[in-house]
């Protein structure tokens, strides 16, 4: 005989089990943060914008250098590009990052006074912008909540089954319908540090997890704690 097929989870349960897992992130990561170094809304978006295929690490190895020498929207529009891909060379991908930093200081300057906007629909605007890179932006350089998936976010929220979504944006709004808004850009925070740290997308730290009473796909990594804990790492960015 067949054994029985299992209950689907309410969406009651399904949202009572994501705050658990949320409050347990909270819980071991207190100090998490966004990872890129910045003081600026203008700082925040172009160190965003240099993070794509690079890692945080080796973006704030080259903003310090960069910040200084392009202080607002201006200086980015008129660069010298050759100069300007000397600087962001080690984050990869130079001459179509440098080109989109142009682009973005010009439309800033022009469409906004010089300034970066602080609503989604006008971020979305912007040259090489596009919804995660204006929510981290949001979140984190204005205070308006928002929820950023990247490689990481994504991977995990289909790995605790909160979502089955594959498309960034049906990921958004269907994590986004679990929790208050106000707790959207640290529970970012919280997840991304998660899948860099324990959640690997191979052999994941499942034995030394605190989510492992509730995540449905514990087992996926050794669930020895032994084994486990020594997979845990801080990431390289």
């Amino acid at each position: 005989m067949a054994p029985p097929a299992a209950t689907p989870e309410t969406t009651l349960a399904l949202t009572r089990r994501a705050r658990a897992m949320n409050r347990a992130l909270a819980e071991l990561y207190p100090e998490a943060r966004c990872e890129l170094d910045f003081g600026t809304p203008l700082e925040l978006l172009v160190a965003t914008v240099l993070s794509a295929q690079s890692t945080d690490r080796r973006v704030n190895a080259v903003t310090p250098a960069l910040f200084a020498r392009y202080p607002d929207a201006a200086a980015y529009a008129a660069a010298d590009q050759a100069e300007l891909e000397e600087l962001i060379k080690p984050t990869g991908f130079f001459r179509a990052k440098s080109s989109a930093l142009v682009k973005l200081g010009a439309a800033l300057v022009a469409d906004f006074g010089g300034e970066v906007p602080g609503r989604l629909e006008d971020l979305v605007t912007l040259p090489g912008v596009g919804r995660k890179t204006a929510n981290v932006v949001l979140g984190n350089a204005f205070g308006v909540p928002g929820i950023t998936v990247d490689t990481h976010f994504a991977r995990l929220v289909r790995r605790f089954r909160w979502t089955t979504e594959t498309d960034p944006v049906k990921i958004e709004h269907a994590v986004g319908e679990l929790f208050p808004a106000k707790d959207w850009t640290m529970l970012c925070h919280h997840v991304i540090w998660h899948g860099r740290r324990r959640c690997h997308a191979r052999n994941p730290a499942c034995g030394a997890c605190p989510l492992a009473r509730w995540c449905p796909s514990f087992g996926e990594g050794p669930t020895d704690p032994v084994k486990a804990a020594k997979l845990v790492r801080e990431p390289r960015g």
